[in-house]
This record gives C-alpha cells, structure tokens and sequence, in this order.
C-alpha cells in the first residue's frame, strides 16, 4: 500500500523503500516506527505510520504521524478521521504533548478532512 501513496502523492520515483527496511524499522531489535493498519471484510484498506519525536521547549515527546493512506474506494467513509482519533488517543496515553502532521498542499480530500 506504501507504493499506492507514493502513486498517488506523484512520488512514485523517490519509492525505493524495501521490505526489509520495514520489518528492521517497524519490528527489529529496536524499531524506530509503528503502524496501524484498517481492514474491512479481510480487506487491508488503510495504514498509519507514525513515530514518537521530542520537543525541547515542553520537555515532553511528541507523536508524529508520517503517512496515513486510505485506498480509494473507502475515502470519505470516516475511516481517516477514526485513525487520527486513535492515535490521538495514543498519544495521550503516552503522555505526548503534541500530535502532529503535514499534509501536500495540494491534497484538497485530506485537508478537508482535517477540518
């Protein structure tokens, strides 16, 4: 699904992610990253990937969502909106001061969705 949001952020050529660096990221020894993933009737339909980050000034870590990616068929079903609620929450349970992320410019569907 990774490939289908760089497909659709028209960043298909800076791609060049491997399983391997996922696994060791996500799942190694010490991992840098976590994910969630949706699915509907067996179906993966949509994932999170989002790290924890530190601010300074609160002295406090952070959450920071990197990617969140919902397939095309399951847009504007709310899917998005309960994935931010999640890691919302998440954050709050670890005592994060802030929950943060960007969004392209140009990604009208997303940034109505964060409104």
């Amino acid at each position: 699904m990774v490939r289908e949001l760089a497909e659709y952020e028209n960043l298909l050529d800076q791609y060049v992610a491997t399983e391997e660096q996922f696994q060791e990221a996500l799942f190694g020894k010490k991992p840098i990253a976590e994910a969630l993933v949706g699915e509907l009737e067996d179906e993966l339909i949509a994932f999170a990937l989002f790290f924890h980050n530190f601010s300074t000034f609160v002295g406090k870590p952070g959450l920071y969502l990197e990617d969140l990616y919902v397939k095309p068929p399951y847009r504007s079903r709310g899917f998005g909106k309960a994935f931010l609620r999640h890691l919302a929450r998440i954050a709050l349970e670890r005592g994060c001061a802030r929950f943060e992320w960007t969004v392209l410019d140009w990604n009208e569907p997303a940034i109505r969705a964060y409104d």
